[in-house]
């Protein structure tokens, strides 16, 4: 794109004014139609795996993420406070981030970040697991609270939300650098391996009297059904958090609240985590 800069000096001599303007030309780099293209395609699943990459919205996130571990692709901004990033940033038109934003009020900067390779699984501490959890908002805020319980890995079965959904990022705010995130096969894990898993269920035990260990996995289920039938035949332990109110119009809390619930029961304990 061909910017034009016009300035102008005012000089007065006696009754007369003489306007000089100086016209300056540069060059700015600009967002090609295939780069938004691109940009707006890995709101989709399939295509965020095929390129390896995810896009993040919104200063705060991204300059979290910028300083986080992961490793940065691109970065398309309206302000030019990237600039200092080199090769990777290119400055934008306010039309141009409505173009590729996926929110109602865009924030000055979509980036790109190449999609980590998970780490290996600790099963010797505390995991959290989720099994066909469907809302991105639910997942973004269940990774947000293991990074806030210093909970290290999170593990969700096929079906859950992808982690990289551009929701989920975003409900995230900046943790799903911290939290190491891996997709398996819940059937497969539970029955091969020997792990000590519990159900959060609402048939199960009282949180307050439940015997947690420091290895253990606490598996949540889905918004409105809840842990699948074949996952909850492998799982022997069931916890519940106890419901204070007698009103049974309220069937269950949500997912997200179960989650920090039960990890805040979890630090309360002597041992803590």
């Amino acid at each position: 794109m061909l910017w034009l800069i016009v300035s102008w000096f005012d000089l007065g001599f006696k009754k007369y004014k003489f306007y000089l303007y100086e016209v300056t030309y540069f060059v700015s780099k600009m967002i090609t139609k295939n780069e938004i293209k691109f940009v707006r395609s890995l709101r989709i699943k399939k295509n965020r795996i095929n390129s390896d990459q995810f896009i993040v919205e919104g200063e705060k996130i991204v300059d979290e993420l910028i300083n986080s571990s992961l490793e940065l692709v691109r970065v398309y901004s309206t302000s030019s406070k990237y600039e200092s990033l080199g090769e990777v940033y290119t400055k934008i038109l306010k039309t141009n981030l409505l173009q590729i934003s996926n929110l109602k009020t865009p924030n000055k900067v979509v980036a790109i970040f190449s999609i980590p390779k998970p780490d290996k699984i600790d099963f010797t501490s505390k995991i959290i697991a989720l099994d066909n959890i469907s809302d991105p908002g639910n997942l973004g805020t269940i990774i947000r609270l293991c990074d806030w319980f210093d909970i290290k890995d999170l593990i969700c079965n096929i079906e859950t939300v992808d982690c990289y959904n551009p929701k989920v990022v975003q409900a995230s705010m900046g943790s799903i650098s911290r939290v190491n995130i891996t997709y398996l096969d819940f059937k497969e894990l539970f029955s091969k391996k020997k792990l000590n898993v519990v159900a959060a269920d609402l048939k199960g035990e009282s949180i307050n009297k439940f015997p947690f260990t420091k290895n253990q996995i606490v598996v949540f289920g889905n918004e409105s059904l809840g842990i699948s039938p074949e996952i909850k035949k492998i799982i022997k332990n069931r916890v519940t958090i106890p419901r204070y109110n007698s009103n049974y119009d309220i069937e269950s809390i949500n997912v997200a609240n179960s989650v920090a619930i039960i990890l805040a029961e979890l630090k309360n304990r002597p041992t803590g985590m």
